[in-house]
C-alpha cells in the first residue's frame, strides 16, 4: 500500500483533519517551566531559548523572577514546529512563517503557498524512500532466497 492508497476497511476519517495530539498536560494548567516543557516536548532548554532569540517563538511571558513561563498555546505552537522541523523545512522558512503568522489573517496565502511548497518536497522525499524501500526489498529477496 503506498501514501496514496487507502485500506479497503479504513475509516472515512480524514487522520490529517484531526486537531494536533496535545501534549501530556496536567489539567488545568496553563503556565509551564523551561523544564516541563522540556519534559513534554524533547526540546532541549538551549533549543528553546535559541526558538525564541531568532524569532520562531514569540514573545514568551516571564514570572516576575525574569523566569518564562510557557502556554498550552506555546506548546501546541511548538509541537507545529516540531513537525516542520520533521518535513525538512529550513530554519529560515519555519522563521518567515512564523513572522506571516504575526502579521495576521492578510498573509494568509503566503502561509498557504510556503506550506504547500514543502508539502511537494515532502512527497518528493516520500517518493525517493519508497524508491529507496524497493530496492531494499528485492536484495532481502535475493539473500531470502539465496540461503
Amino acid at each position: 500500500m503506498t501514501v496514496m492508497q487507502t485500506e479497503e476497511n479504513a475509516s472515512s476519517t480524514d487522520i490529517c483533519a484531526a486537531p494536533p495530539r496535545r501534549h501530556p498536560r496536567p489539567d488545568g494548567q496553563d503556565r509551564y517551566t523551561i523544564s516541563e516543557v522540556v519534559a513534554f516536548t524533547g526540546l532541549t532548554a538551549h533549543t528553546l531559548r535559541w526558538y525564541e532569540r531568532i524569532g520562531l517563538m514569540s514573545h514568551i511571558d516571564r514570572s516576575h523572577t525574569g523566569q518564562r513561563r510557557y502556554s498550552n498555546r506555546d506548546l501546541d505552537w511548538l509541537d507545529f514546529v516540531t513537525k516542520l522541523r520533521l518535513t525538512g523545512m529550513p530554519v529560515a522558512d519555519m522563521v518567515r512563517y512564523a513572522e506571516l503568522v504575526r502579521e495576521g489573517e492578510t498573509t494568509y496565502a503566503e502561509r498557504q503557498a510556503l506550506l504547500e511548497s514543502t508539502r511537494r518536497d515532502v512527497l518528493s522525499r516520500i517518493a525517493e524512500l519508497h524508491d529507496t524501500l524497493a530496492v531494499l526489498d528485492r536484495k532481502i529477496s535475493f539473500y531470502a532466497t539465496e540461503r
